[in-house]
């Protein structure tokens, strides 16, 4: 079981406690001011706006990402969860621009990044956003990692090239960046390759590289895979103590629903391309809206599992995105499933708050679930 999984009180309290007592970098960027639009309203640091990304195969064109919105406010944690295939990473490759091609591409929707939108931004100008303002902490660090240079020149090139310093600067940032994740012996290690750190060590020098420009967002996809739950517990509290502390907004990819609950404000709940269930972290966990949502809860084991009983699962196979149904994408998996949930897809609607949004006809108005 995660550690996370019994870490009592809010997120926010949490993340407070949480926050180290890094010294700032020089040169650092204090907390931003919210911004405003012309109409006096709060502007939010990310709106995707009916996002879809599409991947070209012999067999079909994939709907990763299938008109997906959700926004992301100025220092907020945002939780994307789901299991396997439901396009989280997708989506965050989305944002980058960074999605494969020419067998992928984004094909409809708006992402607003500071009020301007990536996808109309030249190749040009997204490379200077991309490592810039924003970073990007990649799922396996031994991949994403240059195996044939060292450490520290990897962390000093995009310094150099975002921040415009010279080799010598780069490399003492390059240093310093290593010593704030807490690489022991930095200047002597900055000279490494990645073949001589371990599993944990190569995520806090991901975590170096994304946070090498001082990013405003920063995108996290599964930060902890194949991590010990000790290491595990390391990283998550050291990227907590870097949102915390340098009001970084955080978009955490995860399929652990207890890392979720110890670090976000909200979460969105993804499945088979489609976000069908969001709200604050509170409101997922005590009152979830979606069944899918539930299944996902139900398979944690907890404190109170018995050895030897059997773990609750979620039966059957998310549909082939090549040809979803025009349906509810889980009515073939739910066990409360009526006539009207094979006949038509559900919108994404409010339940009962103006932040808790669902995908599900029987938690809807008028529906059967409790």
């Amino acid at each position: 079981m995660s550690v996370w999984n019994t870490r009592p009180g809010p997120p926010a309290a949490r993340r407070t406690k949480l926050a180290s007592s890094l010294d700032r970098l020089g040169g650092r960027r204090e907390a931003p001011d919210r911004a405003t639009g012309a109409d006096g309203a709060d502007s939010k640091l990310l709106e995707v706006s009916h996002l879809s990304t599409h991947i070209w195969t012999r067999a079909g064109v994939v709907r990763a990402v299938d008109d997906v919105s959700f926004e992301l406010d100025y220092g907020e944690t945002l939780g994307l969860v789901g299991e396997s295939g439901c396009g989280k990473s997708m989506t965050a490759l989305s944002i980058l621009r960074l999605v494969p091609e020419p067998a992928g591409r984004i094909v409809g929707g708006e992402i607003l990044f500071e009020g301007e939108d990536l996808l109309h931004l030249s190749a040009e100008q997204m490379r200077d956003r991309r490592g810039g303002r924003i970073g990007m902490i990649f799922q396996d660090p031994m991949t994403s990692l240059n195996p044939v240079h060292r450490i520290g020149d990897q962390i000093a090139e995009s310094a150099r090239i975002h921040l415009g310093l010279s080799q010598r600067a780069a490399s003492d940032r390059a240093v310093e960046l290593l010593d704030k994740v807490g690489i022991p012996r930095a200047r002597d290690r900055a000279r490494d390759y990645p073949h001589q750190f371990s599993g944990g060590m190569r995520q806090r020098v991901m975590i170096a590289i994304a946070l090498a420009c001082d990013p405003i967002l920063l995108l996290a996809d599964e930060p902890t895979t194949a991590l010990d739950v000790t290491i595990q517990a390391q990283i998550l509290e050291l990227i907590v103590s870097i949102s915390a502390e340098f009001h970084t907004a955080v978009i955490l990819i995860t399929h652990d629903l207890g890392i979720a609950a110890g670090m976000c404000d909200r979460i969105n709940v993804m499945y088979a391309g489609r976000i069908v269930e969001s709200g604050a972290v509170d409101e997922i966990f005590n009152r979830p809206r979606m069944p899918y949502t539930s299944g996902l809860m139900a398979s944690i084991p907890g404190l109170s599992t018995a050895r030897g009983q059997p773990l609750r699962t979620i039966e059957g196979m998310p549909p082939n995105l090549i040809d979803p149904p025009a349906a509810c994408r889980f009515a073939a998996r739910c066990s409360d499933a009526r006539e009207i949930c094979h006949a038509g897809e559900p919108e994404l609607t409010s339940r009962g708050g103006p932040d808790h949004h669902a995908r599900c006809w029987g938690t809807d108005t008028g529906g059967w679930l409790p």
